[in-house]
């Protein structure tokens, strides 16, 4: 009796599993063809290089000190090469601290992507969870991430209509 009365339960569930809508979407294809996007990843493109660069010309002052001690260490009294290898030991802690400092995992490169592309990401976000409940997606998979889809059908594809909910025009083809 117990059976009977679980099948049309089971068989009313598995149908509502069946009747459930699902999208995918790119985001690196959205993100690409956002251009407030492609202007923030240049911006930090360019700190990025700005900061290395600045990174790099420290190491290279502390490789140029360290050789001119090797080559004068003969002629110094023993008090003066200690004050110099202090002087590059303190050099060589500065530049790892200004490393860092940009690229630390709190650093100056973090807080700036937060700053520039996080905005961004939140507002495609908001499109794709309004997008889906406007056409009642149960699931929106983003085939960029780790997930790994094998067959996607283009008609599930909602890129250039969440590109469209954000007023932007596609530059290149969706879908791969």
């Amino acid at each position: 009796m117990k059976k009977l009365l679980l099948l049309p339960l089971l068989m009313g569930l598995s149908l509502g599993l069946f009747s459930q809508k699902y999208a995918y979407i790119d985001s690196e294809y959205i993100l690409g063809n956002m251009p407030s996007y492609v202007e923030a990843q240049a911006e930090l493109n360019r700190l990025s290089i700005n900061w290395q660069n600045e990174i790099e010309a420290k190491f290279k002052e502390i490789d140029a000190m360290y050789r001119k001690y090797q080559q004068e260490s003969v002629l110094l009294p023993e008090d003066a090469k200690i004050k110099r290898q202090e002087e590059i030991i303190a050099a060589e802690t500065a530049a790892k601290e200004l490393q860092k400092k940009r690229f630390g995992t709190d650093g100056d490169l973090y807080k700036k992507r937060e700053e520039l592309i996080k905005p961004i990401q939140d507002r495609v976000f908001t499109a794709i969870e309004e997008y889906a409940r406007e056409r009642a997606y149960a699931f929106v998979f983003d085939k960029a991430g780790d997930l790994t889809i094998v067959y996607a059908d283009s008609k599930f594809d909602i890129n250039d209509a969440i590109l469209a909910k954000l007023g932007v025009v596609a530059n290149s083809k969706s879908g791969e």
